[in-house]
């Protein structure tokens, strides 16, 4: 994407126009987790990611703490729990791999700009009800309508 299109899409008065194939090794990369197939990851999510893949996607996606842990929906509490048991519940790790995933896919939108692809996260948007694309994205259902935002914005299509 073009400087000018970035800097209208931040002001949010155009999008983009072209697309970019989603990369898994990005998710996997913020969770810092070895490359793998589907396969493989639904084997980590079923037992448990390890407590150091929270850590590293806050590190990572260069989100404050309080924010990552909201999108993933776990307390400080159990958070604190799962540190001392080393792995994070199959749900957990599950929404852990999908904030990775949002995460991933907006830094795409902006061509790796972590940035920017944070900035847009935390801002309110009118396609999602004016909800944060964080607030909107932590169920399943508000994370695939994130998902459908970020595509309509790849293809050039407003919204």
């Amino acid at each position: 994407m073009a400087k000018p299109e970035v800097e209208r899409l931040k002001k949010g008065s155009a999008v983009p126009v072209n697309y970019r194939v989603f990369r898994a090794s990005d998710v996997w990369s913020l969770l810092g987790l070895k490359a793998g197939g589907t396969v493989e990851l639904l084997g980590q999510i079923k037992r448990g990611l390890g407590y150091n893949s929270i850590e590293h996607f806050i590190r990572e996606a260069d989100i404050p703490r309080d924010e990552a842990i909201g999108l993933v929906r776990i307390s400080t509490r159990t958070l604190a729990r799962r540190k001392e048991k080393g792995r994070l519940s199959p749900d957990e790790s599950d929404r852990l791999v999908r904030a990775a995933r949002i995460v991933s896919q907006a830094r795409q939108l902006f061509e790796g700009d972590a940035e920017a692809a944070n900035r847009w996260l935390k801002t309110s948007q009118s396609a999602l009800g004016g909800s944060t694309p964080t607030e909107y994205a932590q169920t399943e259902i508000g994370a695939r309508e994130v998902e459908a935002l970020i595509t309509r914005l790849e293809h050039g299509v407003f919204s």
